[in-house]
């Protein structure tokens, strides 16, 4: 997963840093509220880690931004050295979705972000078929049917795929799909997404007809939707 941190200790960054890395998910951290902000209105990630107090605002008025501003629903945890029960009801009221007290334990966060994950994203859990009428993606042999005809795709089309569909709805930037598809962190610009994209558009017939439309939305990403029920 893409997560992003709002920390401004260091030695708390890297720590949480090297468990993630572990883990397998690639960490982006922001020391202030604004540099935060900065990133999420151009960048997509899967979760927010936020700590409580940083420099120049509070965690909770980043979430607060964060669920009046962003067009999708990115699950949050809090990490803070506050224990008061009013302050985990804040956090909780205003849309974060775990809270855990520092010092943090490597295990209890990670099972944390796990279990945020399951409750958010519960479609990623053991099923072995997903369905998006017309198609279907069929997890355990990495295929897709439309009208359930199969249509080939590499292995890279068919994440991509996933990606887009798992997410619907959501702006996905060309950063987070260089770095969650490829494994490729980088700001140097490259037409490997866009080319894909097109790919995926022409294999899968991806239509408004068919239920579906799958926009660019300039200098940002793509974003899938469904525009009907007619499927």
């Amino acid at each position: 997963m893409r997560i992003a941190i709002l920390e401004d200790d260091e030695p708390q960054q890297r720590l949480l840093s090297s468990w993630l890395a572990d883990a397998g998910h690639e960490a982006h951290l922001f020391a202030t509220g604004k540099a935060m902000r900065e990133t999420l209105r151009r960048e997509a990630f899967d979760l927010l880690i936020l700590d409580w107090n940083v420099p120049d605002c509070a965690g909770i008025d980043v979430l607060r931004w964060a669920r009046e501003h962003l067009d999708w629903a990115i699950p949050v945890l809090f990490t803070t050295v506050r224990n008061d029960e009013t302050d985990l009801i804040s956090a909780l009221k205003a849309g974060a979705d775990d809270y855990l007290c520092k010092p943090l334990k490597r295990g209890e966060t990670l099972a944390r972000i796990e279990a945020v994950m399951r409750r958010v994203l519960p479609e990623m859990q053991a099923d072995k078929c997903l369905h998006f009428a017309p198609y279907t993606f069929d997890l355990q042999n990495r295929q897709v049917s439309l009208d359930d005809a199969e249509i080939r795709l590499t292995n890279t089309e068919f994440q991509l795929a996933l990606a887009l569909f798992r997410n619907q709805g959501r702006l996905l930037s060309r950063n987070y799909l260089m770095e969650t598809i490829w494994g490729i962190s980088s700001d140097i610009p490259t037409r490997r997404v866009d080319t894909y994209i097109s790919r995926l558009r022409n294999k899968l017939d991806i239509r408004p007809n068919r239920g579906w439309c799958l926009s660019a939305v300039y200098h940002h990403g793509y974003r899938l939707e469904l525009v009907s029920d007619n499927h």
